[in-house]
């Protein structure tokens, strides 16, 4: 189709929504078939699927994951419920339109997607959905070859697209982060870390995994048993200093001046996954201000001159305007960064920071584990490739639409052991196993941690500005 200059061609399929109606699916029109006047500036005319009649809308940005576009409001959407899960791991809403009164789940035992009556019906051709039904397994449009199916086609550089639409979300624009020069080798000075809401320190695993030389890690952190872990996983070598809205404008001159500022603040409040949730200006939610509060206290002063790191992390499924808020405050926009890359799992966070090469592509290390076979015990056979995004409930170890457990031994379905969760995000063996804790203590704190490998990808730059062993 020919393309008429405005970012989206004719012919194109794009979701869009005008008021009083919910979102639809149209195609880009020329104004010459609408018999009315040509589009103003930056607007396209669309004809919608059904009833054939016309609107000019703004497209906002392109389909991640297939070839099209959305409008504004579908882009919210997307943004908001792309990674949002049901207890049965599959996703709550459609793949292609995050909408959906009922869905379809695909049979590809590795896929956890879901795609809508409507989508099928609109888009593939009329009755596609029922046909579907009928078929056991039904593998999605994401499993099956790339072909056009009706015009729903998807795109072949897809995970490249879901990486851009998330990283290029300009609800704002900010200046870049301050640019540092490398520091030469003679110059560079152990690293002086300040880790607000630690966890099981996995910050200060990872930098010394890197080979960093660690000079001071001062961690606050107010759950008993993630103390115990960092406390006896590194000898004490952690400085405990608790909770974060206890700490000064004076604690920080007295323990800093610190190189980098990382934290991830509880998710319960912000995660559109929890019906009850409070947002970011109340609940635990207002702990980000926390972050933000000593984040500012701890940078370098005018004058200062010295390289300085931070980051801070969260779930992707949280409402827009909360992201949008956290970019206001931060003065960035996140980047998304899904684990499953470099592990045998999903785990799709949001990073703000202004660590070098945050937005470079992840690519898995020769260590890292990537199907759950390699992190099975011996005598344990994998029956999915991989799993879905295990979280502090038990229940998310299960699989698939018919909630199988994820691991056979001697031929019975088991569930995962201690240590399988513990190599599935990039852990060492028995790291949690700290206290006589059960093994649902030891799933929580793990469903609340940082995969390893994902902050190792983001941590390797610093070795260009801080010691090494």
């Amino acid at each position: 189709f020919k393309s008429d200059n405005k970012g989206f061609g004719i012919g194109e399929l794009v979701w869009g929504k005008i008021k009083g109606f919910s979102w639809w699916p149209g195609i880009v029109v020329t104004w010459r078939v609408t018999s009315k006047r040509p589009a103003n500036h930056g607007m396209r005319w669309l004809q919608w699927f059904g009833d054939g009649k016309f609107s000019e809308t703004r497209p906002a940005t392109f389909h991640p994951l297939f070839e099209g576009g959305l409008c504004q409001t579908c882009k919210d959407v997307y943004l908001e419920m792309s990674y949002m899960y049901d207890d049965d791991g599959y996703q709550s809403y459609c793949t292609v339109c995050c909408g959906g009164r009922e869905v379809l789940l695909c049979g590809n035992a590795n896929c956890c997607r879901c795609f809508c009556v409507d989508c099928l019906d609109i888009l593939v051709n009329p009755g596609a959905s029922n046909s579907a039904r009928y078929l056991d397994p039904w593998r999605c449009y994401m499993c099956q070859p790339i072909l056009q199916y009706g015009i729903l086609k998807r795109r072949h550089d897809w995970s490249l697209k879901l990486q851009e639409f998330f990283a290029n979300d300009n609800g704002q624009e900010f200046e870049k982060p301050k640019i540092y020069p490398a520091v030469p080798a003679e110059q560079r000075r152990p690293i002086r870390v300040l880790s607000l809401f630690d966890g099981i320190a996995t910050g200060y695993l990872v930098l010394r995994d890197l080979g960093f030389k660690v000079d001071q890690y001062v961690a606050s952190e107010v759950c008993e048993d993630s103390i115990s872990v960092g406390v006896v996983r590194h000898e004490g070598k952690i400085q405990y200093v608790h909770d974060v809205r206890n700490i000064t404008k004076k604690n920080i001159q007295e323990w800093g001046p610190f190189d980098l500022v990382i934290g991830g603040s509880p998710c319960n409040d912000l995660s559109i996954v929890n019906p009850a949730r409070k947002g970011l200006y109340e609940g635990t939610g207002r702990l980000f201000f926390e972050f933000y509060r000593l984040l500012s206290e701890a940078k370098p002063k005018e004058g200062e001159d010295r390289p300085f790191f931070w980051m801070f992390e969260n779930v992707v499924a949280m409402g827009v305007n909360d992201k949008r808020d956290i970019s206001r405050f931060l003065e960035c926009n996140p980047v998304m960064i899904d684990a499953i890359e470099v592990s045998a799992a999903h785990r799709a966070r949001y990073f703000w920071g202004n660590l070098p090469g945050m937005n470079r592509p992840l690519c898995a290390s020769g260590m890292d584990k990537l199907e759950l076979q390699d992190c099975l015990e011996h005598g344990r056979v994998a029956k999915f490739g991989k799993v879905r995004t295990i979280t502090t409930r038990s229940n998310s170890i299960k699989q698939g639409k018919d909630q199988h457990f994820p691991v056979l031994m001697n031929g019975k379905e088991d569930i995962l052991w201690c240590t399988e969760l513990e190599r599935i995000f990039g852990f060492p063996v028995h790291y949690t196993d700290v206290s006589n804790m059960g093994r649902g203590a030891r799933q929580k704190l793990l469903g609340r941690s940082w995969s390893v490998p994902v902050i190792r990808h983001l941590f390797a730059p610093l070795k260009d500005y801080f010691a090494c062993e």
